[in-house]
């Protein structure tokens, strides 16, 4: 792993963002893999400047995200769709066409986990995939288990995933229980992959990512044995390492 200590959160997402924007000019058609929540949309924010000063291109740049509430349609406000449609999609020249994302919508989830692994493979593949981690590990809604999950799945929510996203809802009845997700194989076949880390409060799940035992009981620790990972933290993040 490649590790970049930025002095704060703004700092973590200008050089994340330079990381992403690289990879944009060197492969104007490359296919990025994005992450939601709320630590890439400083990334994006990023982004979205540097578009606006012309610096960027998004137009040939293709995407597929990593995951998405199973229940909830596009026009949801908490939806994946919606996120991404808000912080970056409408704000740049990203082609609709190329923008792919699971359909939460669909209720035949092996239909859909099939169809969604098809679509990266047709577009040979992620370039750079970009990570955040949960408090106990997670990459997409990979949960700690007794085995590392290979390919795009359906997967029932914890209950501490449920609490956690509770503060976007109006009420924890409306939280969705389940979601599609990458698998960590999925992931893992990334040409590159970026991890984004930010605060304190991830100081310890980091350290155990990092310097930790390989276990499905910490699902990025497998990150470990990719050939080019990027991790990008800020000094509070690293604090424990």
């Amino acid at each position: 792993m490649k590790i970049c200590e930025t002095r704060d959160y703004r700092d973590m997402s200008r050089k994340g963002a330079n990381v992403i924007s690289a990879q944009m000019i060197l492969k104007p058609d490359c296919v990025l893999g994005l992450a939601t929540g709320s630590t890439p949309i400083g990334v994006y924010d990023q982004l979205v400047d540097w578009y606006g000063k012309g610096d960027l291109d998004f137009s040939q740049v293709k995407t597929v995200n990593l995951d998405e509430y199973r229940g909830l349609s596009e026009e949801h406000p908490q939806s994946y769709h919606y996120f991404m449609n808000r912080y970056l999609f409408s704000r740049v020249n990203m082609n609709p066409a190329h923008i792919y994302i699971p359909n939460g919508m669909e209720k035949n989830w092996e239909k859909e986990c099939c169809r969604y692994e098809e679509v990266i493979r047709s577009l040979g593949g992620i370039d750079l995939q970009i990570l955040g981690l949960g408090h106990n590990g997670h990459i997409g809604f990979n949960e700690p288990d007794f085995q590392f999950a290979p390919l795009t799945r359906c997967v029932d929510l914890t209950e501490s995933t449920i609490e956690a996203n509770c503060r976007f809802f109006s009420e924890k009845e409306s939280v969705p229980r389940q979601a599609y997700t990458m698998g960590i194989k999925t992931i893992i076949n990334a040409r590159k992959i970026l991890l984004l880390v930010s605060g304190s409060d991830k100081a310890e799940i980091l350290r155990k990512v990092m310097a930790g035992p390989i276990t499905p009981q910490v699902p990025a620790s497998v990150l470990q044995l990719h050939p080019d990972v990027t991790v990008i933290a800020d000094r509070e993040a690293l604090g424990k390492l």
